[in-house]
């Protein structure tokens, strides 16, 4: 039996689609624990308040869009006494409850670990490959050519049996089970990042202070992936943005 349940979870909202913001905290409140679940909305107004209520959940509206990074660390104050584990979630993925029992069964099993993420699902269940090795820039030119492919997916670890689990370099931040205390300690997110690449910079710390990142696939979620820096050319600007922070913060060599 795990000895220690209490968890949180925080929520950055952003134009979000009521139904699917509800079903993604309604996953989690049917974890059978202590739990409670924070949504900072950064959207321009705050409709989404009166559709999500409930007595596990704390609202807070931002007039100013915080970004993710400054969004989920609005919070870490509260998440300190609160919880022994903390959940970074986004607004559109599927999960089931259980497997939160499940991946914190595993941070008991390994006092190194310091986060844990699981294999995640397209909704066509097609395997997302979010497990990644730390980015180069060699790697980012071929990703923009679609070049070199053998090259690329080894930094995917395609390379690798991805059904059983591994220490990884960092996981993409759709669903990031963190310990809290570890979180804390991290001071959470790089808040120089609007959106994009924090992921990546927080297990970068995570990893500099010797601790642990698990891919676990025995357990899945599935993730909408809407891919906006794709589609919005004020996003691409800002992905860019963030690869240009990334790489002046960590270098080049990775």
């Amino acid at each position: 039996m795990v000895t220690s349940k209490n968890i949180t979870a925080s929520i950055v909202a952003y134009k979000e689609d009521s139904k699917e913001l509800k079903n993604v905290i309604h996953s989690f409140l049917e974890y059978p624990f202590s739990k409670k679940i924070y949504v900072i909305d950064n959207s321009p107004t705050n409709s989404l308040e009166e559709k999500i209520k409930g007595d596990a959940i704390s609202y807070f509206f931002s007039p100013d869009n915080l970004g993710f990074a400054k969004g989920h660390n609005s919070i870490l104050d509260k998440i300190n006494s609160e919880s022994d584990y903390h959940l970074i979630l986004n607004p559109d993925v599927i999960f089931q409850p259980e497997i939160l029992e499940k991946l914190i069964k595993e941070f008991q099993k390994d006092h190194g670990l310091s986060m844990i993420a699981p294999k995640v699902l397209y909704t066509n269940k097609k395997v997302q490959y979010t497990a990644r090795k730390f980015p180069t820039i060699l790697e980012l030119f071929c990703r923009f050519f679609g070049i070199f492919k053998n090259y690329t997916n080894k930094r995917e670890y395609k390379n690798q049996n991805l059904q059983k689990s591994f220490y990884v370099d960092f996981i993409q931040g759709c669903f990031m089970l963190f310990k809290t205390k570890d979180l804390i300690a991290l001071q959470g997110f790089d808040e120089r990042y609007f959106l994009y690449m924090e992921d990546v910079d927080i297990c970068k710390k995570i990893k500099q202070s010797g601790k642990k990142i698990l891919y676990f696939p025995d357990v899945e979620i599935t993730h909408v992936f809407k891919k906006g820096s794709s589609k919005s050319i004020r996003l691409f600007f800002i992905h860019i943005s963030s690869m240009i922070k990334y790489f002046m913060k960590w270098g080049i060599k990775q």
